[in-house]
């Protein structure tokens, strides 16, 4: 059973914030091998939220949802993350409809946007996300931009 929280920033204790960026750290930097800086300056400021699923005292699950002080901006859902022990179990899809829910609730009036890996596109295309970019090199991964309207179920 995978318990969630959904914080605003300012709500992250010192051990949350620790194990997401833990959990970032292994699957975006070792796991993929893909030397970056992770720590953006993104994480704690403005209204961003963090969705954190916990296996009992493991992150195994994490997003961040940035919402940017341009009123007109789309919320970027980004740092979508499942832990390898635990991929296999649709976690991912639960992740995404409380990302999506999340943002429902806190920015309603917004469009979504996210920078998906170029493999994930039938992923969040399922959660109704279409390209508005070609594919694009990021950090040696290939990325694609993708969009979703304002109120889109």
């Amino acid at each position: 059973m995978i318990q969630w929280q959904d914080l605003h920033h300012s709500d992250l204790t010192v051990p949350q914030l620790y194990a997401l960026l833990q959990l970032r750290c292994e699957v975006f930097v070792v796991e993929q091998a893909c030397v970056y800086q992770d720590i953006d300056g993104d994480d704690l400021v403005g209204e961003n939220r963090h969705l954190l699923g916990w296996q009992g005292d493991t992150l195994v699950a994490y997003a961040r949802l940035l919402k940017s002080e341009d009123d007109f901006s789309p919320v970027s859902i980004g740092r979508v993350i499942v832990s390898p022990a635990v991929r296999g179990e649709k976690l991912g899809y639960q992740l995404m409809e409380r990302a999506l829910a999340s943002c429902a609730q806190h920015w309603p009036e917004h469009a979504l946007y996210l920078g998906a890996q170029a493999h994930l596109q039938n992923f969040y295309r399922h959660f109704g996300f279409i390209p508005v970019t070609d594919v694009y090199d990021e950090d040696g991964i290939p990325h694609v931009g993708m969009a979703r309207e304002v109120g889109q179920a």
